[in-house]
């Protein structure tokens, strides 16, 4: 049995606004194991990423503030480390690619500086060790002439090569957990396609345990081992991969689904869609955030708000409603 390598309970942030104080992650809890992949989905703004920032205590602040919660990381909570401490765990420890890679480079440093920087800082290697290394790391993600291009600055590479650069920078200290904030958002579908496989071979290769953020479940069917499903700062359902594709137990992933296009579905078939707009929460809702816009919602959906429960064998699901009946779960 792998061990656990993240364990994180009932994590809440929250912003400060000029409207109010926006409630983003409420009470959001997962694990990861050794060398697992999860898929973590949901549309824009329902605290995805923000989770993920929490638990890497990379939220600026203000306006930010992580409330409440923990996150366990062999045995050590990373929301109670000092600053010095959490440093030394992200990029050595725990690696993060973020979900522009136009943005994500700094400009004006060359690729290389960028790339032997953690080397130096985390591993202690000499300028020699780090540069051979850097050369090294570009190969494995499949930038050729690794050496020259080394001395580049990232405008002489394109939106691909820079993506394969995060990854490259992520991987330098030989993370126990690499964590793809929408890694594939800015690009074209071919590149998407070559970079969610270089992740899963280097996942192979080295063994690490991937977090692949994204609002796309097709891409999380062919990567992700296990999927979590966001909405409203809540997670909403819990589940295998298959058994998710297969069973899905709320309404919100059932959209979620309907919503993809598919290679088996009638000509002229139309996509489905989710009625309304996601919750801006200035306040915890007090009742089932997607009530407002499910189809099944029932007198007691509108006046609480479900927790995740059992559902079936590592399957879980915050609903009253079965979504295949109709009817109150027992």
């Amino acid at each position: 049995m792998p061990g656990l390598l993240l364990d994180v309970q009932k994590l809440e942030t929250t912003f400060k606004t000029p409207e109010g104080v926006v409630h983003a992650v409420n009470g959001v809890s997962f694990d990861l194991k050794e060398g697992e992949t999860l898929g973590v989905v949901g549309e824009s703004g329902c605290g995805k990423s923000v989770t993920m920032l929490s638990v890497l205590r990379l939220i600026p602040s203000p306006p930010g503030k992580i409330v409440a919660g923990e996150a366990s990381f062999l045995g050590k909570d990373l929301l109670k480390m000092s600053s010095e401490d959490i440093r030394h765990v992200r990029g050595a420890q725990i690696s993060m690619v973020f979900q522009d890679p136009m943005t994500s480079l700094n400009p004006v440093l060359t690729i290389g500086r960028q790339l032997t920087e953690p080397l130096m800082l985390h591993v202690g290697m000499n300028q020699k060790q780090a540069d051979a290394r850097a050369a090294e790391l570009l190969s494995m993600v499949g930038i050729p002439n690794s050496k020259e291009r080394l001395k580049d600055y990232p405008h002489q590479y394109s939106g691909g090569m820079r993506q394969r650069v995060m990854i490259a920078m992520a991987l330098s200290c030989n993370p126990q957990i690499l964590i793809a904030d929408e890694p594939t958002t800015a690009l074209d579908v071919t590149i998407q396609a070559q970079i969610i496989e270089l992740v899963k071979r280097l996942r192979d290769e080295l063994g690490m345990a991937v977090i692949w953020i994204t609002h796309d479940l097709g891409v999380v069917a062919g990567l992700a081992e296990r999927v979590i499903v966001m909405y409203g700062g809540y997670i909403i359902e819990e589940a295998p991969v298959k058994e998710l594709y297969a069973n899905p137990q709320h309404p919100y992933t059932l959209g979620l689904l309907g919503s993809l296009p598919r290679v088996d579905e009638d000509e002229g078939a139309r996509l489905f869609s989710i009625e309304g707009a996601p919750p801006v929460l200035y306040e915890k809702p007090a009742a089932c955030p997607f009530a407002p816009r499910c189809k099944w919602a029932a007198e007691k959906c509108w006046k609480e708000n479900p927790v995740l429960m059992n559902v079936g064998p590592e399957h879980k699901a915050a609903c009253f409603v079965d979504t295949k009946t109709g009817r109150y779960r027992s």
